[in-house]
């Protein structure tokens, strides 16, 4: 497949704070790649960073960051305006506070086609009505005189994936979309972004804390640590033979029905993601680890076990026993 965004050596920093440190991914052309970790991971800074939304005392720096060949550190804010909204667009965790509550959905869906492809109000507007219907809103018309408060937060989320698609985006950047949603409305969403991404060839970067939406939606996944990508792989294969203690630590938290007891505790991680530093050496996840070792506060090693399937760790391939 052919890699629509790819990210290497990626580095953010605020301060002396080391959000993401080294993170590498790759999204190819019409596939899922999601990117799972606990709050904290650095998951959303990197989405920002993509987008080139970070917050002003934010640093951004990369050995690649490119979208469609285009190298987005070389671009200045006006030609990254350009691809934003248009051949680049993200959904937010949080619809209620991203869109404007003075302004009527269709007043805040037509300006995104008016100021990226010249359209008129006419058009703009016959455009956003079809989207709506698309995501399946009922009365698209009406939602469109509406505003953000008279819709319930499962429309909001819809409206903001059809605000997303105006312009027809190549990547679409889907962050915790469905995190304050009830669970039907969470399967109706992710099955939405599913079908659309069927019908338009998009590519998605879905950023999840839940491994059951990783399971149902990913072509591949990306598992973020401390702001490092610890694990890589097919989502098959990630399932299957994970290898970095914290992928496992990670699905040994998911109960599982016939296999957990109803009166066994559910699997958990003990302690929480450590702040790191622009200084810091070694294993960020040595103090939660089960398998640490001395040599873990040094250099640590990316083991390839094939083409597609890599993890941070000194723990060898042969070392690591079947979950």
């Amino acid at each position: 497949m052919t890699a629509l965004l790819e990210v290497e050596g990626l580095e953010i920093s605020f301060g002396s704070l080391a959000a993401v440190r080294g993170a590498s991914l790759q999204v190819n052309k019409g596939e899922t790649h999601c990117l799972v970790g606990e709050s904290g991971c650095g998951k959303s800074v990197t989405a920002l960073s993509i987008m080139g939304l970070l917050a002003r005392n934010g640093r951004r720096d990369a050995r690649v960051l490119r979208f469609d060949g285009t190298d987005l550190l070389a671009l200045n804010e006006r030609a990254m305006s350009r691809l934003r909204g248009n051949r680049l667009a993200m959904i937010f965790q949080e619809p209620m506070t991203s869109l404007n509550p003075a302004y009527t959905v269709g007043s805040q869906m037509i300006e995104v086609m008016q100021r990226h492809r010249g359209a008129t109000r006419a058009a703009a507007l016959a455009r956003a009505e079809e989207l709506l219907a698309r995501v399946r809103i009922t009365s698209p018309g009406m939602r469109l005189g509406q505003y953000p408060h008279q819709l319930s937060g499962g429309l909001r989320q819809r409206v903001m994936i059809a605000m997303a698609l105006m312009c027809s985006p190549e990547l679409l950047i889907a962050d915790e979309p469905t995190t304050a949603l009830d669970v039907t409305v969470q399967a109706q969403i992710l099955r939405l972004l599913s079908d659309l991404q069927k019908d338009l060839g998009l590519a998605i970067l879905l950023i999840t804390h839940d491994l059951g939406v990783v399971a149902r939606t990913a072509h591949r996944v990306s598992v973020m640590y401390a702001g490092e990508v610890v694990e890589s792989a097919p989502v098959a294969q990630l399932f299957t033979k994970p290898m970095h203690p914290y992928t496992r630590g990670l699905l040994d938290c998911v109960p599982v029905p016939g296999k957990v007891r109803r009166d066994q505790p559910l699997g958990s991680i003990p302690g929480m993601v450590p702040r790191m530093t622009q200084s810091f050496r070694g294993c960020a996840f040595v103090e939660r680890c089960t398998l640490a070792r001395p040599d873990c506060a040094g250099e640590i090693v990316r083991h390839r076990l094939a083409a597609q399937h890599d993890y941070l760790c000194q723990i060898p391939p042969d070392r690591v026993t079947a979950p």
